[in-house]
């Protein structure tokens, strides 16, 4: 068994798909029209047949609430594993993204986390 897709929870696609492409540089894999919404995913640069990252409207009733709760309590939705935490802190501030968490050191990794503009709060996470 392996993870194939995985999901963030989004409050607009189209918001979504700027902010992960275009500032995340996550490349885009499929946006399939599926009425109201899109099946929209993104993958790793480089990785096209890697994991998808599923952008997936947060329509169901708990899902703000639960989103909510999450980012009222500083708890990032995901994390994504990073080369240079502090290099990518850099380059993402530069872009205008809020960090709520600055580069820390943490033992084994280091992280920081960001408001995703999307209802959501992720880490990225460097390995020692």
């Amino acid at each position: 068994m392996k993870i194939v897709v995985t999901s963030v929870l989004v409050d607009d696609q189209a918001r979504a798909l700027a902010f992960y492409r275009d500032i995340l540089r996550f490349e885009l894999k499929h946006d399939i029209p599926l009425g109201q919404h899109r099946w929209l995913t993104l993958t790793s640069p480089g990785d096209p047949e890697g994991v998808e990252l599923l952008l997936e409207p947060d329509v169901h009733p708990a899902a703000r609430p639960f989103k909510a709760a999450l980012k009222q309590d500083g708890i990032p939705y995901t994390s994504f594993g990073v080369d240079d935490v502090h290099a990518e802190h850099a380059r993402l501030s530069a872009a205008g993204v809020r960090f709520t968490q600055a580069p820390a050191n943490m033992g084994p990794v280091t992280t920081a986390v960001f408001d995703d503009t999307c209802g959501n709060l992720i880490q990225i996470a460097q390995r020692h």
